[in-house]
Parts: structure tokens; C-alpha cells; sequence
């Protein structure tokens, strides 16, 4: 598990609206109690997990977001910075992303 602040809708460091983004290992999702200590532990107003897809998927990534008390719908700020930061070997993209304002 790699996790990493972005701060989104902003061009330099430490501006613009901060979400927290956890990538996690290939397999099933974690536990959603664990994924709400995360992102209490983070202390954003959410936190994105992001989950590989096997290869034959029609996406990469499966996202979900939580706060420190219940699992969001969505998020958009959390959902724009997911794309935008590094992946581990192995789980390069498979699609072009659309380009980003966002910096990590």
C-alpha cells in the first residue's frame, strides 16, 4: 500500500483543496472498518482507495472513498487526484488519462 497527499483545483504545493490517496495491492478490498481508520489517520475530508483491475477490465482502477466515519458515493476532488500520482511497477495504465491541474 502506497498513500499519498495531492492537493487538487491548484498549480503549486500546499494550496488548492488536499484529499489523501491510498493504492492498493492487487486482490480484494480491505476490510471498510481498516479503510475508515485510514482516513482518519490521513485527516482529510476524504480519502481515495484505489484498487488495480485485472488486465480484461473496461477500467484500471476501482475507487472508493471513505471520511473516518462512513464510505462517500463520490468525492471530487479525492476522485480527480486518484489519476494523478505514480503507480507501482506493474500497474502501469493501460488508457491515456485526460491531462491534470493537479500537483502531488
Amino acid at each position: 500500500m502506497r498513500i499519498r497527499v495531492v492537493d487538487a483545483f491548484t498549480d503549486r504545493p500546499f494550496a488548492g483543496n488536499p484529499a489523501a490517496v491510498c493504492l492498493l495491492a492487487v486482490g480484494e478490498w480491505p476490510d471498510e472498518a481498516w479503510m475508515r481508520r485510514v482516513a482518519a489517520e490521513m485527516n482529510h475530508s476524504e480519502t481515495a482507495f484505489a484498487l488495480p483491475l485485472p488486465t480484461p477490465a473496461e477500467a484500471d482502477w476501482a475507487i472508493r472513498w471513505f471520511t473516518p466515519l462512513v464510505e462517500s458515493r463520490l468525492c471530487g476532488h479525492a476522485g480527480c487526484c486518484a489519476p494523478t500520482i505514480d503507480r507501482p511497477a506493474g500497474h502501469e495504465r493501460r488508457r491515456r488519462p485526460p491531462p491534470s491541474p493537479l500537483r502531488t
